[in-house]
């Protein structure tokens, strides 16, 4: 049976894409886990391989799509697209919702279990730590590249300090930020 493994990053960040991947392996890959397990050095090499050893289709989601759809209807749409992209007899999304697609079927952990969606949670993983990453070239004083745009101490503190910047999501609103910044 061909399995189409799906996995997200960046559902709950305070800025950057929410990216979603899904993976039809074509060739074998080892050592694949959980990306949360991974170490950064080890999800790089295994996205390589990854890379070459499967079809895949990598959905990126930007925060101003995500301040005007909502997340939900935003992974909606990723996993929509990667239905459209991928062929497989059985689609495989890690957590607890379909999100109202036909043809998902939620499995809690599958990221720990399944190993199509351990490699669709690294390439989402990888490829929004390296935008990310990116970001903190354009906006170093929020230190994106550190804690990725999660709502860490470090990063509400730059937030009081400087603002929101163009990637921050204006839809998240923490707390510690009210009535300040939005």
């Amino acid at each position: 049976m061909t399995i189409c493994g799906i996995d997200e990053a960046g559902r709950g960040p305070l800025a950057g894409p929410l990216v979603m991947a899904g993976v039809v392996f074509i060739k074998r890959v080892y050592k694949l886990d959980d990306s949360k397990k991974l170490s950064a050095q080890m999800r790089e090499k295994l996205y390589e391989k990854i890379i070459n050893a499967t079809q895949y289709k990598i959905v990126i989601i930007n925060n101003e799509i995500i301040d005007q759809k909502g997340i939900s209807a935003c992974i909606t749409q990723g996993l929509k697209e990667i239905l459209n992209a991928l062929k497989a007899q059985k689609y495989i999304f890690d957590g607890n919702s379909k999100f109202g697609v036909e043809k998902v079927e939620p499995v809690i952990k599958a990221d720990q279990t399944v190993k199509e969606v351990m490699a669709a949670s690294i390439l989402a993983k990888v490829t929004r730590d390296r935008i990310m990453c990116e970001m903190d070239r354009l906006y170093p004083e929020y230190g994106f590249c550190k804690h990725k745009g999660y709502g860490t101490k470090e990063h509400i503190e730059a937030m009081k300090k400087y603002g929101l910047s163009p990637i921050h999501r204006k839809s998240f609103r923490p707390k510690a930020l009210q009535p300040t910044l939005f």
